[in-house]
C-alpha cells in the first residue's frame, strides 16, 4: 500500500495557481486503505469471536439483542444495514448454537421475534471482551490525540460515505 498523508508521501500536487490539488491516484489509494484496515479488523475481531463460539456478525446481533431483547427479524436487520435474508440465516444460526431463540409474534404471524437464551446472556460480556481485546491491539502505540484526529476523520469519512448513498 502508498504511504497515506503525513507518512511518506505528499497526497497533494501544487495545480497552476500555487495551490494544493488533491492526487486522484492518491485518494484511490486512501480509499483502497480504509477497505483494507475494515478487512483486517474483521478478520482480528473474527478470530478473537472463535473463542465464544461465535462467527463474525454474529457479534453485531448479540449486542443489538442485549440493547433491546425480543426485536423482530426485520428490525434486527434494518438496525445492522443488512438484508433480511441473510437476517434469517444469521439468527437460524444463532438459533442453532443455543445463542437465541426464535418466536413467532403473538399478534403478526408474519413476524418472528428473537430473544437471547441463557447461553446468548452469557455471551455479551465475551463478544465485549473480544471487541475491546481487538480495539486495543489495533491502536497499540496509538497516542490519545491520534486516536481523537483518526476518530474525528473517520466519523466525516463516514457521513460523506452515508450522504453519498442517499
Amino acid at each position: 500500500m502508498s504511504a497515506i498523508a503525513g507518512e511518506g508521501g505528499d497526497m497533494a500536487k501544487k495545480n497552476k495557481s500555487g495551490g494544493n490539488k488533491r492526487n486522484d491516484e492518491d485518494s484511490l489509494d486512501l480509499f483502497a486503505q480504509l477497505a483494507a484496515t475494515a478487512r483486517h479488523s474483521r478478520t482480528l475481531l473474527s478470530r478473537q469471536l472463535l473463542s465464544c463460539g461465535l462467527y463474525a456478525g454474529q457479534d453485531a446481533v448479540i449486542l443489538a439483542l442485549d440493547a433491546d431483547d425480543g426485536m423482530s427479524l426485520s428490525a434486527i436487520a434494518d438496525q445492522l444495514g443488512v438484508r433480511a435474508p441473510t437476517m434469517t440465516k444469521t439468527i437460524n444460526r444463532l438459533a442453532a448454537q443455543g445463542f437465541v431463540d426464535k418466536r413467532g409474534s403473538e399478534t403478526d404471524a408474519r413476524l418472528s421475534h428473537v430473544f437471547l437464551t441463557e447461553a446468548g446472556r452469557d455471551a455479551v460480556s465475551r463478544v465485549r471482551k473480544a471487541l475491546r481485546k481487538s480495539q486495543r491491539l489495533a491502536i497499540e502505540e496509538m497516542s490519545s490525540k491520534d486516536l481523537k484526529l483518526l476518530a474525528k476523520l473517520l466519523r466525516k469519512i463516514e457521513r460523506n460515505i452515508a450522504a453519498a448513498l442517499e
